[in-house]
């Protein structure tokens, strides 16, 4: 044992004290506080890791319809299942740190000729043995299980942190879903209206043509109008059902018909969540977690790989009791124990062991730039979010302005008409303006409520 002590200190010399390696945490890619502070600051709410999706989605029909994806999606349960896998890997390296015991029982038998027997006469020799027993045993000196341990242990944080996000983009895509749905059943209500008035004008302008009070230029304007409300109806019916594959689809199962929106109006609105004024608030998503406990696991194979340069003791021991004869097994004076002791150390592999660590080393820093990638696009992702929502918020008043205006216009231009003062092109071209403000006010609308999804999401909204 001496002769190693110079071997073992050269090892220390070398590649210095074993054991797990030392994490620290890299510092922020990113600015520590958002671009524009005042947008940030002006979003009143609660922080969004804090508030749960039933708070936050406050509609009753779609906290139903996400409740159904949560029990049913198939994404989501293969995320779930990859926890209960990394928890049993993790069970299988904790349980490498103990001694595994075994009960073993053993019989054998076999025949000496009596050529070489020695007393001229054949003999049959027999051999039984029962005893515990504890094989190749690694006495961890130098911490390279406890560091296979500590990966592993940073492998099933990951993938629970991994179901964590899974769980966020499947609630923000049902709900997203949910609402273009709202949104195009809102469209197919406005085709709908639209079609009737126009087509209850086609009638009026067909009756008094016959009287000589509109031309057939009138009544084909009204005709062009009543096709055009008669396309989007069919246009939105087929979004309508597009829509509901894709919430059956997230949701794994049929969604219920009570369940569906009626229209973009009747949905509630959202609740409001603050981004708050640092951007730390991103280390808390889900996402980024688990990459920092990727880059933690990557961290402590160094440690695994440094232990490699230096001893490893394991112990193999038994006790039982053996005997020639099963009558004679039980007694005391059959008991028998062995120990056998081994120190393998490395001293040539051709650099083998030197190239694990390097490699190790650049996992860590592959990991590293990974982790501080997710952060920047984080980073970007939030941003997008607060500068898009100042800019909805104005659309949507504006749009709603500019829908009062054009329906007060629609009503003086139809009394302009009634009263021959206009002709019925004035009439027709209030019709559509109005039409098409109604649609672009549903979509501003679909917009802002996409966007706080989004903010509710890349903030690491609560489960």
């Amino acid at each position: 044992m001496r002769k190693l002590l110079p071997v073992l200190a050269m090892s220390f010399f070398l590649y210095g004290c074993p054991g797990p390696s030392q994490y620290v945490r890299p510092e922020l890619p990113v600015p520590s506080s958002w671009p524009d502070s005042s947008a940030a600051k002006s979003v009143a709410g609660a922080a969004a890791a804090e508030t749960n999706w039933r708070e936050f989605f406050t509609d009753q029909r779609l906290q139903s319809v996400i409740g159904l994806a949560l029990e049913n999606n198939r994404d989501l349960r293969v995320a779930t299942l990859n926890i209960e896998k990394a928890q049993a890997l993790y069970r299988i390296q904790r349980a490498e740190q103990f001694p595994t015991v075994a009960v073993t029982a053993t019989g054998d038998g076999y025949r000496v000729p009596k050529n070489v027997s020695g007393n001229d006469n054949p003999e049959t020799v027999a051999n039984f043995r029962v005893g515990l027993s504890s094989a190749s045993w690694e006495l961890d000196l130098f911490g390279r299980i406890r560091s296979l341990k500590s990966a592993a242990l940073e492998q099933y944080l990951a993938t629970q942190q991994t179901r964590a996000a899974a769980q966020i983009s499947l609630i923000g895509a049902v709900a997203n879903t949910y609402l273009a749905l709202a949104a195009d059943q809102e469209n197919l209500r406005l085709a709908r209206v639209t079609f009737e008035t126009q087509s209850a004008s086609y009638h009026l302008i067909e009756q008094t043509r016959e009287f000589g009070m509109a031309s057939d230029l009138d009544l084909r304007q009204a005709q062009s109008q009543v096709e055009a409300a008669r396309v989007d109806i069919a246009r939105y019916s087929g979004q309508v059902a597009v829509d509901e594959n894709a919430l059956n689809l997230l949701a794994g199962t049929t969604v219920p018909a009570e369940m569906l929106p009626e229209d973009l109006s009747k949905v509630s609105d959202l609740r409001d969540v603050a981004p708050g004024l640092q951007s730390e608030v991103l280390l808390r998503r889900p996402d980024i977690l688990a990459a920092e406990h990727q880059l933690k696991a990557v961290n402590a194979n160094i440690g695994a790989a440094r232990a490699a340069f230096f001893p490893r003791i394991a112990l193999t021991a038994a006790t039982g009791i053996v005997s020639s004869d099963l009558t004679n097994l039980f007694k005391p004076a059959a008991g028998t124990w062995e120990f056998a002791p081994q120190l393998a150390l490395p001293i040539f592999d051709m650099g083998a062991r030197q190239a694990n660590l390097q490699a190790t080393k650049v996992e860590r820093d592959i990991a590293v730039a990974e982790y501080e990638k997710s952060i920047q696009s984080a980073f970007r992702e939030v941003n997008d979010a607060l500068t898009l929502r100042t800019s909805l918020a104005g659309q949507q008043q504006a749009l709603q302005a500019l829908v009062e205006a054009l329906q007060e216009t629609y009503r003086l231009s139809e009394a302009r008409y009634k009263g021959g003062i206009d002709s019925y092109l004035s009439v027709l071209i209030a019709q559509r303006s109005v039409y098409s403000a109604q649609q672009q006010m549903v979509g501003v609308r679909l917009a802002r409520l996409n966007n706080l999804v989004t903010l509710y999401k890349v903030l690491g909204g609560g489960a």
